[in-house]
């Protein structure tokens, strides 16, 4: 930053030129470069883009029409009906012609990797379907600096995304441990032995997969309706409001726990949860919408409601691991009924066969997975906190070196 400092100093005295897009950036039409088929393979090597969020589509083996990008010829593919962007610096080929690519009249007066970043303080949002960037996004105006000035924001900002996506690769692999150790500790055979590793941190990164046993139970198999029952309690609407109300819109998909809602019915009486139900989404399996409830509410048919008979005997910490699992998930869709909107079988959800062991294994188990799940889920603690404070800090230095 210092150095950034300096620069500025020797060489922005006199104000820094604020020129239109159009004047330091060619266009190209992609209709060279679209893919003739749709038939992708992860084997194949060049991916096919587009400029959404989706970004990399698939994998094609054609061989001509490829856009020859690379680290020294780099270019910005933008989307021209939505203006989403991003910078390429590797081969490949383009899935429509709704798109431009951009690159630098001339590198040495505008470098193409800060006209990136200056692109990403553009605040505008397109209000119809329309091609964009002749008539719009070209004539935004952005700050211009001399290009030793930009080589410095250029390396500065390199950095704080280099650190985002290391730990975004962190996540990833967590999440790969994770599951992991779900399924390791949640997969048993009839009276099998339990194993568990505790010697290891989850967060270690040189955590790796058990390899030996601390501890040792056997374990038998009940359903899920000996162990568990569905409510059978009403609560009235007048008690409800947008936080203790759950609809099968405001759970999350994929474990993910729920939102306020953006409904909250003011008459009649609804299915009440109580702290420690667990409520799973019974329309669309597939989705995985469970939730661990951590106070009193009401819910509609669309959601079970499924309350522990007896605590002494199982905890609902444990039981909601069990069924957050991909395993009950897979059961719950195999027989569902429904081809568009599938709906759970209610009474095969109870069939669903639960490994018990003793309480204290029940315990073990349920702390080794917190402690991943605040790793890998924690949206205030884990690893997404701290992607998203890196995320924020480098908005905040991009919009502060890009504003002269």
């Amino acid at each position: 930053m210092i150095k950034l400092e300096k620069l500025i100093k020797e060489h922005c005295l006199n104000g820094v030129e604020f020129v239109l897009l159009g004047e330091v950036i060619n266009y190209e039409q992609p209709t060279k470069y679209i893919v003739r088929s749709t038939d992708y393979c992860d084997d194949f090597e060049t991916p096919v883009l587009t400029a959404g969020q989706t970004f990399i589509l698939g994998y094609t083996d054609e061989q001509d029409g490829i856009y020859e990008a690379s680290k020294d010829n780099p270019v910005i593919i933008f989307d021209d009906f939505t203006t989403s962007f991003h910078f390429v610096d590797f081969t490949f080929k383009v899935k429509s012609s709704a798109m431009k690519m951009l690159t630098s009249k001339d590198s040495n007066i505008a470098l193409l990797r800060y006209l990136f970043y200056a692109m990403k303080c553009i605040k505008y949002e397109p209000g119809s379907h329309s091609r964009q960037w002749i008539e719009k996004y070209s004539t935004f105006k952005i700050p211009l600096p001399p290009a030793a000035v930009q080589q410095e924001i250029v390396r500065i900002l390199d950095k704080f995304l280099e650190l985002e996506e290391n730990l975004e690769a962190e996540l990833k692999a967590r999440k790969k441990q994770y599951e992991y150790y779900r399924n390791e500790l949640l997969t048993f055979s009839i009276n099998s032995d339990i194993m568990i590793e505790t010697a290891q941190q989850p967060n270690s990164p040189t955590a790796q997969q058990p390899n030996s046993p601390t501890a040792q139970r056997r374990v038998r198999f009940l359903t899920l309706g000996e162990i568990a029952k569905y409510s059978q309690e009403r609560i009235a609407a007048t008690k409800l409001n947008n936080e203790n109300y759950i609809g099968v819109d405001n759970l999350l998909q994929d474990k993910r726990g729920k939102i306020l809602s953006s409904y909250v019915p003011n008459k009649g009486n609804f299915t009440r949860y109580d702290n420690g139900d667990i409520l799973i989404g019974n329309i669309r399996p597939y989705l995985r919408k469970i939730w661990k409830a951590n106070t009193f509410g009401g819910t509609n048919g669309d959601v079970l409601v499924i309350k522990i008979k007896d605590k002494q005997f199982i905890t609902s910490d444990y039981l909601y691991y069990l069924l957050s699992s991909d395993e009950f998930f897979n059961y719950d869709m195999q027989y569902s009924k429904g081809a568009k909107m599938p709906r759970g079988n209610k009474q095969a959800v109870m069939n669903y066969q639960i490994p018990v062991p003793s309480l204290e294994e029940q315990e073990k188990i349920v702390d080794i997975l917190d402690r991943f799940e605040t790793l890998t889920n924690d949206l205030t603690n884990g690893l997404p906190a701290e992607i998203a404070a890196r995320k924020k800090q480098y908005e905040y230095y991009r919009d502060k070196l890009l504003t002269f």
